[in-house]
């Protein structure tokens, strides 16, 4: 077949070139029944200049066709994606002897795709590449470089049957030692119109510090205020040491913290607990979902889609599968199930599917144990030692069983209850729980509480219970709290509650119609007249990009005045809307709220709201308003920014009564073996971005986020147990900065602050034309080393090369020969220089 752009080019190419381009056409075009190896003749490189001899083009012949090294790939594990990733990549020999581009796989990276390491001897736990293909029989690996994907194929019995998304726990990194304190200051000066212009003066300080060694982590919250009048106070809320326990899926906690709520009400204690952590879970495992079952005739494809979603997609052999690792979706609504075998015959059937709070997946056992010494929210109530006990268990069919017991010197409670996806209707949950309680000054006492809940998602109409509840207790029946907060020579709990109901509903209109939401709310009480109860409508829509909402509520509280009831009664009409201005203003909103109350009065408001700066380093709002009845106008502007450093904030606003200068600093210090780091406002779990030399350096996704003056840097929130891509932005780099791998993939524990180190190439960039003793250029293709960087000899003995020192030394190699390489010394100074880059001559010695 002739190639028409190599039969006559309509306008004059340099020859090489198109001698160049001839010939990888020719070699695409060739029969596949032509099994010769491909070659291309480096002669071809000599036409346009004779002199350039002994181009060793080796690194780029047979399927390799790239040069080795790192190269970011999707990772494709038996035609699903699982990851994307920097993995290496070096010339190693295949089964026929032939060298090829093949990953570098060490013994831990298989064993972090599923691999049964321990299966194949072969695979030790050095850090050399394991030959993929040579170890485990029938596999393969597959490296697409045009679209930068890597296959890997493995047979299913040399892979560990875990859940999607599953991260072994050997993987885990419990991070380093270190010394965190989170700091939140604020103060506020006010300036009354009356009282001949008082000042007054409050300061807050919010402290979260902590210490990490190992898997441990010790954690304390206090709080420090000063008013006007200097009147001060500090406080000590909580403080506990934490730890995981992997073995049992489960986190240990000594010290301050509160019971779990999945049974009982939630009670703050001092002691110790040991309870189940679904964060530890993958998120294929976490809260509820059906178990599939079926059979397959052949190798079948199984997809299941949910209100017409597809939300899982596997192949299984034949007989019979389950399928337990769905993800839970939070809502309603059958699993529509597709088994299509391989001659293309298909079986559908239909699993029920809907969820309450309390259902776990079958198989699954959620525990909780605490012993310790109640804490009240408020101070004088006595410390009575306490026991609490509970568990969950997810039984075959949809159902869950779930009970617990609490225990102390004048309470004694117990619990038990069952939950059931019902399928088509619904979802509920029904429990008793059986008190036996002594108050302070009062008799023994003992009753029941009953408590109901249901949910459904009606998919035709759109409707959907997200909650449905109602408990029912009877006169002689008290929770753990309001038992015990009767000692300590305060009154009775004042809340000793009777009934309480609940719902949440939610309703989609037509096509660009909005959705309705409704919440109803009641509770009464057994020692008074008095209710509670509130109600709300909501309507939410958007139009082109501009959202608005109304909203109407109404809330009744009642009291018991001298035997008589009285009701506090209030109405409440709120609309909103908001209107993008990115064609004015990129990143802003304007926006208008109305509020309007029976008992009190209208108001009026309108804002800007927005982000600035490069970054969007800089948020930004102000708004002004106007409230009727006498109240008059009122005015407030603020403005965030999120420094590397900390993130300050600073505001004024004023009404008719007074005007206030708010302002406040929040951020972290991280104390670790390589020094101090500042941040932004620690999360629960970090990373500490090591990148030496590399100052100014942006990280990636994370708003003004970038190295200090060291190559220092914290990313402030981490998802623990998952994988976590910690990125530099290359932009950012300076011109005498580079590096190989600019991300990292951390896998961090709760809590746990991880490093997520890179080495980064500190020098010039320099572009070198490399000449031979004999004053020619290097061949195309020689390879060049330096201490810490190498690269390739391209076109005319150029070669590119990265964080160079002002002066050093080159090995340069393009055959076996001793004539065919040799050393190169250079000097960067006073060299010319183009956007950045040194351009040097270097000779052959």
């Amino acid at each position: 077949m002739n190639n028409p752009s190599c039969i006559g080019p309509r306008k004059p190419k340099p020859v090489l070139a198109y001698l160049i381009s001839c010939q990888m056409l020719l070699l695409l075009n060739s029969s596949s029944v032509a099994y010769a190896s491909r070659y291309f003749n480096p002669a071809l490189l000599e036409i346009d200049n004779p002199a350039l001899r002994g181009a060793d083009l080796s690194v780029f012949e047979e399927n390799s066709s790239q040069a080795p090294g790192n190269y970011r790939v999707d990772l494709y594990l038996n035609g699903q994606q699982i990851d994307t990733r920097d993995i290496e990549f070096r010339l190693l020999r295949d089964a026929a002897g032939k060298q090829r581009l093949q990953p570098c796989l060490s013994a831990a990276k298989l064993t972090e795709l599923g691999v049964k390491a321990s299966s194949f001897p072969a695979i030790d736990s050095s850090e050399s590449c394991v030959n993929l293909a040579q170890t485990i029989p029938q596999s393969s690996t597959t490296f697409q470089f045009n679209q930068l994907r890597l296959n890997l194929s493995i047979p299913q019995a040399a892979l560990n049957m875990n859940a999607r998304d599953y991260v072994p726990p050997e993987l885990w990194d419990a991070g380093i030692p270190a010394l965190l304190v989170n700091y939140n200051f604020t103060g506020a000066n006010s300036r009354e119109r009356e009282s001949l212009g008082q000042n007054n003066n409050n300061y807050y300080l919010n402290l979260r510090s902590g210490i990490n060694w190992g898997a441990w982590r010790l954690r304390n919250y206090s709080v420090w205020n000063q008013y006007s009048g200097g009147i001060s106070s500090w406080r000590s809320i909580n403080t506990y040491l934490q730890r995981d326990i992997v073995a049992l899926q489960s986190r240990l906690t000594l010290g301050d913290s509160t019971t779990a709520s999945d049974v009982f009400d939630s009670v703050q204690f001092r002691g110790g607990q040991l309870a189940s952590e679904d964060e530890i879970l993958p998120d294929s495992m976490k809260g509820y979902s059906p178990v599939v079952r079926g059979i397959a005739r052949s190798n079948a494809q199984i997809v299941i889609r949910q209100n017409g979603y597809v939300i899982y997609q596997s192949y299984v052999p034949p007989g019979a599968f389950e399928i337990t690792d769905l993800y839970p979706t939070g809502g309603s609504g059958d699993l529509n199930v597709s088994v299509r075998e391989a001659d293309g015959q298909e079986q559908n059937f239909v699993v029920p599917y809907a969820v309450v709070p309390v259902l776990q997946r079958e198989g699954r056992f959620k525990y909780s144990l605490t012993s310790g010494k109640y804490r009240s929210y408020s101070g004088g109530v006595d410390e009575h030692p306490f026991s609490q006990a509970t568990g969950i268990y997810g039984l075959p069919w949809g159902a869950t069983i779930y009970g617990g017991m609490q225990a102390a010197s004048k309470y004694q409670g117990l619990s038990l209850g069952w939950g059931q996806n019902l399928g088509a209707l619904g979802a509920m949950s029904t429990d008793i729980t059986q008190a036996w309680t002594k108050q302070e000054a009062q008799p023994k006492d003992q009753g029941q509480s009953w408590r109901l809940r249901y949910g459904k998602n009606f998919i035709e109409s759109g409707t959907n219970f997200s909650l449905a509840s109602y408990r029912y207790s009877t006169r002689g029946f008290y929770t753990l709290q309001e038992a015990l907060e009767s000692y300590g020579g305060r009154a009775l709990y004042n809340d000793h509650k009777k009934s309480r109901a609940e719902l949440m509903l939610s309703q989609s209109l037509w096509e660009r119609g909005g959705s309705l939401s409704l919440s109803v709310f009641n509770e009464d009480y057994w020692n008074d007249n008095r209710r509670s109860q509130s109600a709300s409508v909501s309507y939410n829509n958007n139009w082109e990009s501009v959202s608005y909402g109304l909203n109407y509520t109404f809330s009744q509280n009642g009291y018991d005045s001298n035997g008589n009831r009285t009701y506090v009664r209030d109405h409440i009409v709120a609309f909103n809307v908001s209107v993008p201005l990115s064609k004015w203003l990129p990143g802003s909103y304007a926006t208008y709220n109305m509020n309007s109350s029976r008992n009190g009065a209208t108001s009026n408001n309108l804002g800007l709201s927005g982000s600035a700066l490069a970054g969007n380093n800089l948020n930004y709002s102000l708004s002004q308003g106007y409230t009727g009845r006498g109240v008059g106008a009122n005015g407030n502007i603020q403005a965030d920014y999120k420094g590397s450093l900390a993130e300050l904030n600073l505001g004024y606003g004023y009404d008719r009564h007074r005007r206030q200068v708010n302002y406040g600093i929040q951020g972290g210090v991280l104390v670790h073996q390589n020094g101090i780091t500042l941040s932004q406002p620690l999360g629960d779990t970090v990373a500490l971005v090591q990148a030496p030399g590399a100052a100014g350096v942006n990280v990636l996704n994370q708003t003004g986020v970038s190295t200090d003056w060291r190559g220092y840097a914290v990313v402030p929130y981490l998802t623990p147990y998952r994988r976590n891509i910690v990125g530099l932005d290359g932009d950012s780099f300076a011109d005498d900065v580079d590096m190989t791998l600019s991300s990292q993939t951390v896998i961090p524990t709760r809590g746990a602050v991880v490093r997520a180190s890179f080495n980064p190439d500190v020098g010039q960039r320099v572009l070198m034309t490399l000449l031979t003793r004999s004053g020619n250029p290097v061949p195309f293709g020689a390879t060049v080393g330096a201490s810490n960087n190498a690269g390739i000899v391209g076109d005319g003995g150029q070669v590119y090369l990265a964080g160079m020192p002002e002066s050093g030394q080159l090995q340069v190699k393009w055959g076996h020969d001793a004539t065919q390489q040799c050393q190169v010394s250079y000097q960067l100074a006073n060299q010319p220089e183009s956007g950045g880059i040194r351009l040097v001559n270097g000779q052959c010695l």
